[in-house]
């Protein structure tokens, strides 16, 4: 039963952890400028887009299909910055455990 109570306890501390990492993630900050600086797009850790900024001169092109592909690589940049961030945390606080594909912490 002591090893039992050991694990129970790395556990919790692992919990803690994981709790403090998605806090951090949720108040960082990603940012991505695209084109020559034309898109630029902001996504927080978890993901959502905080702020978009689009040059007067992207606009003003006319060339609308160019500006959509520029505003979502400029999202999607942003997205696997934060996504990159967060699994070389989860590295450090999973001691470099390898996760099984798809699984994510906290379950």
């Amino acid at each position: 039963m002591k090893n039992l109570g050991g694990m129970m306890k790395k556990v919790q501390e692992l919990q803690g952890k994981m709790e403090a990492l998605q806090e951090d993630m949720a108040n960082r900050n990603f940012t991505s400028s695209v084109g020559g600086g034309a898109v630029s797009a902001t996504v927080t850790g978890k993901g959502v887009v905080t702020n978009m900024v689009i040059s007067a001169d992207a606009c003003s092109s006319g060339d609308t299909e160019l500006l959509a592909d520029l505003v979502m690589l400029a999202v999607n940049t942003a997205k696997s910055d934060a996504d990159r961030a967060q699994e070389e945390a989860m590295k450090e606080v999973t001691g470099g455990l390898p996760l099984p594909p798809g699984m994510k912490l906290p379950f």
